[in-house]
């Protein structure tokens, strides 16, 4: 049995016996998650609440809506700040979620 900390538990009802075996998917895992953050430049602004990223090593533009800001405002926001954001799928195509200023 798996714990939460990745240790293998032989005997799940003697709690102290723990083997040493390590698992290193949550390694990698925890790796990805932790890196899975992108950065890019705001392109373009418009009046009605959405923009566009610029990502860095990319061609194509990214779609955010205000409401996936974090810790910043719309309002806040200027064409060429850096942001860090993650991407995901929707039914239009890729989009920014998570956008927050890059420090």
């Amino acid at each position: 049995m798996l714990d939460l900390n990745g240790q293998f538990r032989a005997d799940p009802e003697n709690k102290d016996r723990v083997s040493t075996v390590q698992f290193p998917v949550f390694d990698i895992l925890l790796t990805f998650l932790l890196h899975h953050m992108q950065e890019g430049t705001i392109a373009r602004l418009t009046d009605k609440g959405f923009g566009f990223i610029k990502r860095d090593g990319q061609e194509k533009d990214l779609f955010f809506h205000s409401n996936e800001l974090v810790g910043t405002t719309f309002d806040a926001l200027r064409e060429g700040d850096k942001v860090t954001f993650e991407v995901a799928d929707s039914p239009k195509g890729p989009n920014a979620v998570k956008v927050s200023k890059a420090a």
